[in-house]
């Protein structure tokens, strides 16, 4: 008896090791394992005010996929992925040298986050676009246009450390290429 117990216990310990935890409804985590990468253009001394951006993608909850097996394996979050996103850009203007304000800004960046999203097959793969807007204190639209960013990593499988580190690197490259453009940075600069 205390044998067959033994061989159930193992059982139980190693189809509880092979079979991963869900990675549903997990909180959003800000992880990145990269940097801004600047041009050699000036960045403008303008006061920036940052909105919280609006989620408009179709499936709110969805982050990620496992689609590694025939059955998809999802990743969730019910946290705010706009508020998310338009919380670590501003994060990562300052850490560019811009100067972000709560109100009463030069300007007002305005943005709907239209994909934020890793597919999982044999590596992660990382979207983020957003529709963003940078408006002047008269409310004259300045600048209009999308921000994309996509990362890629190799990880163990449907490894949530994994999907937070793809997503915050697609929004590091965005925020990359952005401050490396001429018109978007002529916006900021209120003119």
């Amino acid at each position: 008896m205390r044998a067959g117990f033994l061989v159930l216990l193992l059982a139980v310990s190693l189809s509880a090791y092979a079979a991963p935890a869900s990675l549903e409804h997990v909180p959003l985590q800000w992880k990145p394992t990269s940097k801004v990468k600047l041009g050699a253009l000036p960045m403008p001394a303008t006061a920036i005010e940052f909105e919280p951006f609006q989620d408009v993608r179709d499936n709110k909850e969805a982050i990620g996929e496992n689609r590694e097996d025939k059955q998809p394996k999802p990743v969730t979050t019910t946290d705010d992925v706009g508020a998310f996103v338009s919380t670590h850009m501003r994060e990562l203007f300052d850490r560019a040298g811009l100067k972000s304000v709560d109100s009463n800004g030069a300007v007002t960046i305005k943005g709907e986050v239209r994909q934020f999203f890793v597919a999982e097959t044999g590596t992660y793969k990382s979207t983020l676009a957003v529709h963003l807007s940078v408006v002047g204190h008269d409310g004259a639209t300045l600048w209009s246009g999308l921000a994309t960013g996509d990362a890629k990593r190799f990880g163990r499988s449907y490894e949530l450390e994994n999907y937070y580190e793809v997503l915050s690197d697609a929004l590091v490259n965005a925020v990359s290429s952005m401050l490396q453009s001429p018109e978007f940075l002529h916006a900021l600069s209120g003119r």
